[in-house]
């Protein structure tokens, strides 16, 4: 099994802004350094190499990240320990916060790609059951079954 997350965020500015310059000048940089991270595996993108088209909700100021991980290690690895972080560190100045839940965490098959409708799915379904075994958050990460 497999770690798959989906991570969402509500930007406060359009992309090409001069207020998410920072941000953008970066994804390459920081998507190219997930990908030589250990335990990496897949991530969603589109033709342009990042996410930052993909519409998954109404709202066009929601961006979504998604990957797929060997394990919570990794994935936390990559957020807490290289580069990644300095930028979590400056959300507040892109992103709105947001009252719910931002992530989800849940095991996939070895080789499967999950969706952007399932990664949906299960963040709704953490946001009206808490962490479970079918979507959690580093909180509780639920060992895979």
């Amino acid at each position: 099994m497999k770690l798959a997350q989906l991570n969402i965020a509500k930007a406060r500015y359009p992309l090409d802004s001069l207020e998410l310059k920072d941000f953008v000048d970066n994804l390459d940089t920081i998507n190219r350094l997930a990908e030589r991270s250990d335990g990496f595996i897949w991530r969603l993108k589109d033709d342009s190499g990042d996410a930052t088209s993909i519409k998954a909700f109404s709202d066009p100021d929601m961006l979504v990240n998604m990957s797929v991980w060997e394990s919570v290690e990794a994935l936390k690895d990559f957020m807490f320990r290289t580069h990644h972080r300095d930028f979590m560190r400056r959300k507040s100045e892109w992103f709105y916060p947001l009252a719910e839940d931002t992530y989800v965490l849940w095991w996939v098959p070895d080789g499967y790609i999950p969706t952007v409708e399932e990664a949906k799915s299960r963040l709704l379904y953490l946001r009206q059951h808490a962490d479970s075994p079918h979507a959690f958050t580093f909180r509780r990460p639920f060992p895979c079954r």
